[in-house]
């Protein structure tokens, strides 16, 4: 779980404006965060299923939220994907 501070430093670069933590690139922003946090957790604790079960979600999650990007602002997909290092 990520601190109020850490979330701040994180979705700051990607907020649309300055009270923003609902759109899509803020909301990426801090998945991709948690995602590499659980799976360093994982890699300490390679039986942990249910974290695992949780980080498959949060893949999914976000893999849905820039899927919407993609279609609605292609130009903004492809700036997040570039700034958060993702293949897509």
């Amino acid at each position: 779980m990520l601190s109020k501070q850490l979330k701040a430093r994180v979705a700051t670069p990607h907020q649309r404006h300055k009270s923003d933590t609902g759109s899509a690139e803020v909301q990426s922003a801090l998945l991709s965060r948690q995602i590499e946090e659980l799976a360093k957790h994982l890699k300490r604790h390679p039986k942990d299923h249910h974290s695992r079960r949780g980080l498959l979600k949060m893949v999914s999650q976000r893999r849905k939220l820039l899927g919407f990007l993609a279609e609605h602002a292609p130009a903004t997909h492809d700036k997040l994907v570039k700034k958060l290092g993702l293949k897509k």
